[in-house]
This record gives structure tokens, sequence and C-alpha cells, in this order.
């Protein structure tokens, strides 16, 4: 895959001096603050990106590489990974040689708005939480679907408010106090502030 990549610019600030701060502990932290459910989720987004058996795959805000490594290990698909920070993706890069799957797995920075992909390049796409780090959720959706061939595969996480009221009012507690406290305790300033930031901007 021979592919100039895009540049970071301004309007990614925010999340390159977020994540950062983030990578030592990210996978532990990720789980332990979603109280396991982050892992359940991640499965469920593996089943629907293997289930057409892909070739090439693109993920998206790929980070430390858990999802890119579950991919190209349940199936034979090459992966491209690509994130903001290479604070992350260095982590990601030493994952990637550990499972020895560096011949399948490549990890680039690149941005989700303006990917240096031709259209149609892949036969599925994966992306996580990506939607909240960037300016023009629309516009990145609309880029990551000019880049995936027809009928192919794309599937996402995020995270969304309960609609049930008990379930919303407990959710907004968590998001607005237990989660930067606890991330504070468990991590230091870093996910102090990544709890900050995402209660307000899930509920925008």
């Amino acid at each position: 895959m021979g592919y100039e990549m895009s540049v970071v610019r301004a309007d990614n600030d925010f999340a390159v001096k977020l994540f950062r701060r983030l990578p030592k502990r990210y996978d532990m932290l990720a789980e332990v603050l979603s109280f396991g459910q982050n892992g359940r989720w991640r499965a469920e987004l593996l089943d629907r990106v293997a289930a057409d058996d892909p070739n090439e795959v693109l993920d998206v805000a790929t980070g430390t590489a858990g999802v890119a490594i579950a991919i190209a290990s349940r199936t034979n698909a090459r992966v491209m990974g690509v994130d903001l920070s290479e604070e992350m993706l260095a982590i990601g890069r030493r994952r990637v040689e550990a499972a020895r799957l560096g011949a399948r797995i490549r990890l680039e920075t690149a941005r989700a708005e303006d990917l240096p992909f031709g259209d149609g390049t892949f036969d599925a796409i994966s992306f996580t939480y990506v939607l909240r780090y960037v300016a023009d959720p629309a516009a990145t959706i609309a880029e990551l679907a000019r880049t995936l061939r027809p009928g192919g595969v794309m599937a996402g996480l995020d995270f969304f408010v309960p609609p049930h009221r008990l379930w919303r009012g407990a959710w907004w507690l968590y998001t607005r106090a237990v989660l930067p406290v606890a991330g504070l305790v468990l991590g230091g300033r870093a996910w102090w502030d990544v709890g900050r930031f995402l209660g307000p901007n899930i509920s925008a």
C-alpha cells in the first residue's frame, strides 16, 4: 500500500493533545472505567466487520491497535490503521509486532476527515469513538463512506444517552461525577480531563 498520509491540522489539536497523555494505561483504564463493556462492544464490532471475510480493512481511530489486531487475528485481511496520535500508534506498533502481525497490519497518522485513500479502497471500515473528536461528524462519515467499496461493511462504536429516565439519570451521575474522579484516581490528570470532556460532549 503506497499512500501519502494526511497531515494533522489545527482543528485536530484538542484530540492530539488529549491523547498524547493517555497511552501508557489506555487499554486497561478503558476496560475499568467502562465496567468491562468496552471489550464486549469491540467484540460486537469485530463480528460485523469479519462477517463478510474482507480482504482490505481500514480501522479509523485505531489508537493502540486493539481492534486492528483483533481483525487481523480473526480474518485474513490486510488492515490499515490510522490515528491522529503518534503516542498511541507507537504502542500500537509494538503490540502489532508482539502479535507477529506486522506483515498484515500497517499503522499510520491520518485524519478521519481527510483520508489519503482512493474511492472504494476498502472492503470494510471500522471506527471507535472517532466522532467525539472531529469538527464535522457528518463530513467524516461521508469521507469514510467514500473509501468503502460499494456493498462493503462499515461498523463503528460510539456512546449514547440512555433513553429510559432511570438509566439516563444514573448515566448522567456517572459521567459528570464518578468518571472524572475515578479517572483522576486511576490515571491522573489526563483521565480527569477525559472524564470532564465526555459527559457534556455525548449529551450535546
